[in-house]
């Protein structure tokens, strides 16, 4: 096993017990006190800035795909089918999830939505953030127009 594996296997376990306690959890104190700081979100940030510095190689061929002469998308393709360019672009994408997900929760809490959408919502934050997205909002529509 190489970084590139332990960090996509890290960067994906990191958020499981913040996604877990706002989807089993969402209105109790320990919840919110766990999503509370950046915790949530920092476990893959710092994956990834980890693997840029092990090997900035990695970036470069990422972005330099726009230089490719088969075109950008085609570059940015053989950046992203790298370990270096795969494991960067999970981390990435978790966070992202997870920090969706939150504005999920926090928001679900704060307009005492359903709990059986809130935690379908966030269950799609993290499985399939746009879906989790479209779920809240199209549940919550009238109480979030208000």
């Amino acid at each position: 096993m190489d970084i590139y594996e332990i960090s996509f296997i890290i960067s994906t376990f990191w958020v499981g017990p913040f996604w877990i306690a706002m989807l089993i959890n969402p209105e109790t104190d320990k919840t919110k006190k766990l999503l509370k700081g950046p915790w949530f979100f920092l476990g893959p940030i710092v994956f990834w800035f980890i693997l840029m510095i092990y090997n900035p190689q990695g970036l470069i061929d990422l972005v330099s795909g726009s230089s490719n002469s088969d075109g950008f998308l085609e570059g940015l393709a053989i950046g992203m089918g790298t370990k270096a360019g795969v494991s960067a672009i999970w981390a990435h994408m978790v966070a992202g999830d997870i920090i969706a997900t939150r504005w999920i929760w926090k928001k679900s809490i704060e307009i005492k939505a359903n709990k059986w959408v809130t935690r379908l919502s966030v269950f799609f934050g993290v499985m399939l953030m746009p879906v989790g997205i479209a779920i809240f909002i199209l549940s919550n529509l009238s109480i979030l127009k208000k």
